[in-house]
């Protein structure tokens, strides 16, 4: 095949460099070309290569589809991160066609292990209409599926709770604004459980007073609801809930509540469960820290280190136990002012079990409150082990920094869980029955799904969520 080539100038704009920079790389035979005359010439598909190579720190700029082959179930990407979800959908027979993602690293994972599909960067710098025409569709093509996790710290109830008064949770009034815009047939919103309990307007608990009772702003669900309002007001039928991964194969405890849009107002069943830690549902245990790492005994592990101090209390402790099951003069030494403070505290010193799923992986291993140490080794989780249980493939490329690959990981969606999703979404299209569990515990928690859920919030919440309807501007 005849290479196609381009001139300095426009492989300067496509990576993000000057055209000296790219002479540079020519002359030192890192990206292929060739010089006529005293002009180089660029090889495109050897600079895309170069793009794709996780040492070449280049934030990829944002690209058209490059296939015109248009897929019998057209699905789009946002808030896409590394791709677990997307990864999940490939698995159940959905394959998204564009990616959207603002974030450096997680832009040169998708470059490097999806170099066909579109991808956009921040979601508020396109409109339907260039959104279509990046994902090589018109204006009349029909779009199945999109979906999508709108930035979570907004709404988690590690955080601040601004809700819609943060930046980031404006990003979900975005992505509601694009549902509208681009009509899909089904749409899928992915959040944290703080979404189920976040206020359009959160009043730190510091700040309350039994003399000063909330207002009806303040009161919790009212963020959700406004959400569920507008989704219908679109002619959408929404149902949700809170979905512990491991109850769909994933090796790890991780709630998270996931909305299913369904264009034409009827409301899809919950998620069909594949596994239990319950024997009455007949279903396979879950699935453990051991199934999940093995055969990478022989594997070179990439993990960050704890320091020494630390260390010497690990050395103490063995597979499933954490800081209590220290002498408790150990106990106090180890945890200095934490030990008085309240609160579980699972995450300080904590060992995994070889034999449960693992725990809620977080962005970082070795923070002092959120250990992740391996059930033996004395270190955190390895990034390989990471990648294991969120059901990445062993071969899916992260690019970035050591910190910004178990960034990327520990804030996806289980590959499981995406499949999940994908499979319920295709059987419903195409008419099939599909299995419905109502005495399943779907999480840790009671009330979470939508029709108990709303039980609870709708009669407080309604009239107030009407009046709010102008943050959408309807």
């Amino acid at each position: 095949m005849i290479p196609e080539m381009i001139g300095t100038k426009e492989a300067a704009e496509m990576m993000q460099l000057s055209e000296q920079r790219i002479r540079t790389l020519l002359k030192q035979g890192k990206i292929a070309g060739q010089q006529v005359g005293k002009q180089w010439v660029v090889d495109k598909n050897g600079l895309e290569d170069y793009l794709r190579n996780p040492e070449n720190h280049v934030n990829p700029p944002d690209r058209k589809r490059r296939s015109t082959h248009k897929p019998e179930i057209v699905a789009l990407s946002f808030f896409s991160g590394a791709m677990g979800l997307d990864i999940g959908l490939e698995k159940a027979g959905i394959e998204v066609l564009l990616a959207c993602e603002f974030d450096k690293a997680c832009r040169k994972t998708i470059v490097a292990n999806k170099p066909e599909i579109a991808l956009l960067g921040d979601i508020w710098d396109y409109s339907g209409e260039e959104i279509r025409e990046a994902a090589g569709l018109t204006s009349t093509d029909k779009i199945d599926v999109i979906v999508g996790g709108p930035p979570c710290q907004a709404f988690s109830t590690a955080g601040a709770r601004r809700g819609f008064k943060d930046d980031r949770g404006n990003a979900l009034i975005r992505y509601l604004e694009l549902i509208e815009e681009l009509q899909p047939e089904y749409a899928v919103i992915e959040n944290v459980r703080g979404l189920l309990s976040a206020a359009l307007s959160h009043r730190p608990h510091s700040k309350r007073d039994k003399d000063d009772p909330l207002k009806l702003e303040e009161m919790p669900g009212g963020a959700l609801l406004l959400v569920l309002e507008r989704l219908r007001e679109m002619g959408y039928g929404v149902s949700f809930n809170l979905y512990n991964s491991a109850n769909f194969g994933s090796p790890q405890v991780r709630e998270r509540v996931v909305i299913l849009c369904h264009k034409g107002g009827e409301e899809l069943p919950y998620l069909v469960p594949t596994h239990s830690d319950d024997p009455k549902f007949k279903m396979p245990k879950w699935r453990t820290f051991r199934d999940a790492v093995a055969g990478l005994e022989e594997v070179e592990h990439k993990h960050l280190d704890f320091p020494e101090k630390r260390l010497r209390y690990y050395r103490m402790l063995g597979p499933g136990q954490y800081w209590k099951n220290l002498p408790l003069e150990l106990q106090k030494e180890a945890l200095g002012n934490s030990f008085y403070a309240g609160g579980g505290k699972t995450g300080f010193l904590r060992r995994l079990d070889w034999d449960k799923p693992s725990p809620t992986l977080v962005t970082h291993p070795a923070m002092p409150a959120t250990d992740l140490a391996h059930p033996e080794a004395d270190r955190p989780l390895s990034i390989q082990e990471y990648k294991r249980i969120q059901e990445f493939p062993d071969n899916w490329i992260l690019c970035g920094s050591l910190l910004d690959q178990y960034k990327q990981v520990g804030n996806a969606v289980p590959v499981s869980l995406g499949k999940a999703i994908g499979e319920l979404i295709l059987n419903h299209m195409k008419g099939n029955q599909i299995k419905e569990f109502p005495e399943f515990k779907y999480s840790r928690y009671v009330g979470t799904d939508s029709k108990s859920w709303e039980a609870k919030h709708r009669a407080l919440h309604s009239p107030h969520v009407e009046a709010n309807l102008e943050l959408f501007g309807t």
